[in-house]
C-alpha cells in the first residue's frame, strides 16, 4: 500500500498533476497503446472501474470528437466533454450491461473496453488477488458480451494464484492475447495488465470460482 507521502516523490503523480491528468495511471493507458495501438479515432470506448478518469481522459482525447467514451463506476466521475457517465457497481453484471447498452443505443457497437478496476487494498496479498481476479473477471464478462467482432480489451489484475486461469480465459475468448507490465507501473506492485485483441465469438460469461 503506497503512503501519501511516497505519492509526492512519485515522479508519474507529479507529471499528472503537472500536465493536468487526473490520475497517474494514464501514464500506463499511454504506454499500453504506444505498444498495443489498441484505440484509433472514433472508435466508442467502455472505461470499466474508470474513477476518477485518468483512462476515460486518454481514451477521450484518442477517439475524438467522432468517438465516445462511456465510463463506469460506482464512485463519481467529474464530468468531462464527450464523457457519458453511469454509476455501476461491475460486479453487478447484469445491471451494469443494461446500463451500457442503453448508453451505446445510438452509437453503436463498442470497439474497446478498458479497465484499471482494482479492490479496495487491504494489505492481505491473498485477498486483494482474488478480490482484483472478481473484478478482472467481470469486466471480461462484460466485455465479451458488448464488443463487437474483433474488438479490443484490455484489463488490470494482480498477480497470484488465479492468474493463470483468468489469462486462459482471456485467450480463449481473443485472437491475441498478451501480458504487460507499463514502466508506469510501481516496481513494487503485483499488478500486470492482460490484452485481448480480436474478439472471437460471443459467449457465456465464465463464474468466479476458487483458484
Amino acid at each position: 500500500m503506497v503512503k501519501r507521502r511516497e505519492w509526492k516523490r512519485d515522479r508519474y503523480y507529479k507529471k499528472a498533476k503537472e500536465e493536468g491528468y487526473r490520475s497517474r495511471s494514464a501514464y500506463k493507458l499511454m504506454q499500453i497503446e504506444d505498444r498495443f495501438k489498441l484505440l484509433k479515432h472514433g472508435d466508442i470506448v467502455v472505461d470499466l472501474g474508470a474513477a476518477p478518469g485518468g483512462w476515460s481522459q486518454v481514451a477521450k482525447a484518442l477517439v475524438g470528437e467522432r468517438g465516445a467514451v462511456i465510463s463506469v463506476d460506482l464512485q463519481h466521475i467529474e464530468q468531462m466533454k464527450g464523457l457519458i457517465t453511469i454509476k455501476s457497481d461491475i460486479r453487478e453484471e447484469e445491471l451494469t450491461l443494461k446500463a451500457i447498452k442503453e448508453a451505446i443505443a445510438l452509437k453503436g457497437e463498442v470497439d474497446v473496453v478498458i479497465s484499471d478496476v482494482s479492490p479496495q487494498l487491504s494489505g492481505n496479498r491473498d485477498y486483494d488477488h482474488f478480490r482484483s481476479y472478481e473484478l478482472s473477471n467481470s469486466a471480461l464478462n462484460i466485455a465479451v458480451a458488448v464488443l463487437r467482432k474483433e474488438g479490443k480489451f484490455v484489463t488490470k489484475i494482480f498477480q497470484g494464484d488465479c492468474y493463470t486461469r483468468f489469462y486462459s480465459a482471456v485467450k480463449g475468448k481473443f485472437r491475441v492475447t498478451k501480458a504487460y507490465s507499463p514502466v508506469a507501473s510501481r516496481k513494487r506492485s503485483a499488478e500486470v495488465y492482460v490484452i485481448g485483441q480480436g474478439l472471437l465469438v460471443h459467449s457465456d460469461p465464465a463464474k468466479t470460482k476458487d483458484c
